[in-house]
């Protein structure tokens, strides 16, 4: 593989033991580089390999329905490691404090992990650096180019990132090697299953957010809808996947944000199929160079999720604007239920609640309409990242917080034409939906019947313009 892939977090001693991947972002055991480099580095020196997941009990308003999602896909790699002779160990708590206990534990040579651009995450290995004596390698394995590698700076947009990027595919986006049964064993190490559903109820998270039912987790399901996708849906990607109706996205940012499935796996088989050049560009962009763009932000902008975050010329018309009256204020709850005078907004957000899933545009709109019924961009910021990672099978993840920066706060956007509340912040209207889809048909499917006449009746009594 590429070293450019790898970095050293922390020089450390040359120790003899075994080399432990502490596995996070990139939860699979195929198609993953930090894997891939681990099972070398181990090979090299001799050692056992040992795959370690740190279960956090409280992680940035995760509910029941992220945590059983993602320990049921784990279940699957703990099953397929052991029969690649690589111990699978599931360790519960902060891993600031996990991780170097169990370095310390079974006298590990080397620790190994995986990249993520978040704030919490890079805190993590940072405290997990300061405890332990042994080197300390970090690989980008979600990111085709790694992101280090693909700038060295904070973008201002895809136009600046997507030829460096389209720069680098050459020489990164390359076949898979094989993860190999490794060669040597870790001594009296036992194969011991775990249980999702046992482990969920020590931890104390929101229930309340149950988990969905028609989304199989693990590599295999994600695997099988990149498939499905490829063969079903992507000649007609580029003309369908603004159109909420349709249905016609991958739905793989899933899998992608759980790192069930690798990014790099998805564009391999995209770039071998039938389909149009022109489909394959339109997903490819999307898959590529707007996710990246997402991690550069979040990597070299610490305030990715607040208002300073914005660009200058963002802040600057959002400060003007501040005072500007609005129509309707609502308040978080009244937003959580999908209590507004807005049928498709409350719609979107139904959607979101009942699947875990909302439709790209609908997130556009649904996000600026947001801010139009705030009293500050700030709250419209925190209530939109509060509503994404609560509900969204996908949320607490770089695209979803740039999403929110992109539709508040004009990051990786260009200046419009000012007016109320927004400024020069890109507008999105109800009219313009209609124009672009059927907004009647997105509305009824998506409400319970009994809040849809609800909703109609109190907008036809309020005279409530669209």
């Amino acid at each position: 593989m590429k070293q450019e892939r790898v970095r050293v977090l922390k020089p450390g001693k040359e120790i003899k033991g075994p080399v432990v991947y502490w596995m996070s972002r990139d939860q699979r055991a195929e198609d993953n580089w930090a894997l891939l480099f681990a099972q070398q580095l181990a090979v090299e020196r001799g050692e056992p390999l040992i795959v370690v997941f740190c279960l956090v009990p409280s992680f940035l308003n995760a509910t029941l329905r992220h945590y059983d999602f993602m320990l049921k896909g784990l279940l699957d790699v703990s099953s397929y490691l052991n029969e690649k002779n690589i111990p699978f160990f599931l360790i519960q708590g902060e891993p600031q404090r996990g991780i170097p206990d169990f370095i310390k534990k079974y006298k590990a040579g080397a620790l190994v992990t995986d990249f993520d651009p978040l704030r919490i995450k890079r805190k993590w290995k940072d405290e997990v650096s300061s405890k332990i004596s042994v080197h300390f390698y970090e690989v980008d394995a979600h990111n085709i180019s790694p992101c280090w590698t693909a700038s060295g700076k904070q973008e201002f947009g895809a136009y600046t990132i997507r030829p460096k990027i389209h720069k680098l595919l050459g020489d990164f986006l390359t076949p898979y090697p094989k993860l190999k049964k490794h060669p040597v064993k870790l001594a009296n190490y036992r194969f011991r299953e775990f249980s999702p559903g046992s482990l969920i109820k020590k931890l104390g998270c929101d229930e309340k957010v149950k988990p969905v039912s028609d989304r199989e987790p693990g590599t295999k399901a994600g695997l099988s809808l990149m498939r499905s996708f490829i063969k079903k849906k992507l000649s007609g990607y580029d003309a369908q996947r603004n159109d909420p109706n349709l249905d016609g996205t991958s739905g793989l940012s899933v899998y992608l944000h759980f790192g069930q499935i690798s990014a790099q796996r998805v564009a391999l088989e995209v770039r071998g199929s039938d389909c149009s050049r022109k489909a394959k560009q339109s997903f490819l962009e999307e898959l590529i160079v707007r996710r990246e763009l997402s991690d550069n932000f979040c990597f070299y902008n610490k305030n990715y999720d607040n208002f300073e975050g914005f660009p200058d010329w963002a802040k600057k018309t959002l400060n003007q604007h501040r005072r500007d009256g609005r129509q309707y204020v609502y308040s978080l709850k009244q937003f959580e239920n999908a209590g507004t005078h807005d049928l498709l907004w409350n719609a979107a957000q139904e959607r979101m609640v009942r699947s875990g899933v909302m439709h790209g545009y609908m997130r556009m709109y649904w996000c600026k309409k947001i801010l139009e019924w705030t009293r500050s961009p700030e709250e419209a910021q925190k209530i939109a990242i509060y509503l994404n990672d609560k509900y969204q099978l996908d949320g607490r993840d770089p695209n979803g917080y740039v999403g929110v920066a992109w539709s508040i706060g004009g990051v990786h956007d260009r200046a419009w034409g000012e007016r109320p509340v927004f400024g020069k912040i890109r507008f999105m209207s109800y009219n313009g939906c209609k124009s672009k889809f059927d907004v009647n048909k997105y509305e009824s499917s998506n409400l319970p019947a009994v809040k849809l006449h609800v909703n109609q009746r109190q907008a036809g009594l309020k005279g409530i313009r669209r």
